[in-house]
């Protein structure tokens, strides 16, 4: 399965003719390829050129104008002349490269999607999913016909809401980490897609209630918990893990309380056994519809976890839950 969409950077000398002779034609012999002028204007001190292939896949390749070096970032195959490059993040390429390349990505996005154009910053952060080559269609389709996992909801107020949540920026340092969480898989996983979007749904609850989060915390038994979610002042930093369980309507669990008791479970017995204690679990009911909701908040049951929070979430903002244990963080509810 291919990956979100990374730079690989060449070391080597490239000129014009090399472009042509290793790439295009490499690319057009074997799935049909145009190379043309760059959208925007090249980074400066780089030539660049972008590539249109037949199948739909697009490719940018920048290099240097004096001296050596060169940026190629595609969601197609890559030409044998660059197998043996290595792979950088948007954050690792020159900004100048970078900054252009996702320019020209992003405008080809809100093309294909002008759908998600209103939403800018979503449409950034995601970028490297949603121009994926595998992932590209189904990463778009989670959000376009399943409101990015909301039930009965507006496609555009659940946007809005992610969009609103992702320009505070304090997921931007683990841009790539949390976007790639969606997959890139060609065939869509909701189940997988629903249960990356509960990790924003957690992140977006810590930050509300004043917390700065990091994702994926190493710890001693040697995996990773999902979030460290600690004070601005640095005066108290907690373990958080996160879990989404599937509503009824998509489960064999028979009523809400079974379905989040099946889910933690799942964590009980895997990651935060292994871990030992210390962890809060947050238990993301997002992808509950009312009813079921309005049912498991009437009934507060037990989990298999303390100390632990059960949340839900709306597009508007309007969160309710309720709390089991001696739960260290504040979550206001």
């Amino acid at each position: 399965m291919a990956q979100p969409l990374r730079f690989r950077r060449s070391t080597e000398t490239w000129s014009a003719g090399r472009v042509r002779d290793e790439l295009l034609a490499a690319l057009d012999a074997n799935i049909g390829a145009t190379a043309t002028s760059p959208w925007y204007r090249a980074p400066s001190g780089y030539a660049a050129r972008r590539f249109e292939m037949d199948n739909g896949d697009v490719a940018l390749f920048a290099y240097a104008e004096s001296g050596s070096g060169g940026y190629w970032l595609g969601n197609t195959e890559t030409p044998s002349a660059l197998w043996r490059t290595e792979k950088e993040g948007f954050d690792e390429a020159p900004h100048g490269v970078s900054r252009w390349a996702q320019r020209e990505f992003l405008a080809g996005l809100h093309d294909e999607a002008p759908w998600l154009e209103p939403y800018t910053y979503l449409s950034w952060f995601f970028l490297p999913v949603f121009c994926s080559k595998d992932g590209r269609e189904t990463s778009r389709e989670f959000f376009r016909e399943h409101a990015a996992g909301f039930p009965d909801a507006d496609r555009d107020d659940a946007l809005a809401f992610y969009d609103d949540f992702l320009k505070t920026g304090i997921l931007e340092p683990h841009r790539h980490v949390m976007a790639g969480k969606l997959g890139t898989s060609e065939y869509l996983d909701l189940t997988r897609t629903s249960a990356a979007m509960g990790e924003f749904d957690a992140a977006w609850l810590l930050h509300e209630a004043g917390y700065d989060v990091t994702p994926e915390i190493e710890v001693a038994t040697g995996h990773s918990l999902d979030f460290r979610a600690e004070r601005p002042d640095g005066s108290a930093a907690h373990l958080v893990e996160v879990t989404r369980p599937l509503p009824v309507n998509e489960r064999s669990a028979g009523t809400p309380t079974a379905a989040i008791r099946d889910t933690v479970a799942t964590k009980t017995d895997g990651q935060l056994a292994k871990h030992g204690g210390g962890a809060t679990l947050l238990v993301d009911c997002s992808s509950f519809p009312d009813d079921d909701w309005r049912a498991l908040l009437a009934a507060e049951p037990d989990v298999q976890h303390r100390p632990a929070a059960v949340f839900r979430v709306r597009p508007s903002g309007r969160v309710e839950g309720y709390t089991k244990g001696a739960l260290p963080i504040d979550l206001g509810f």
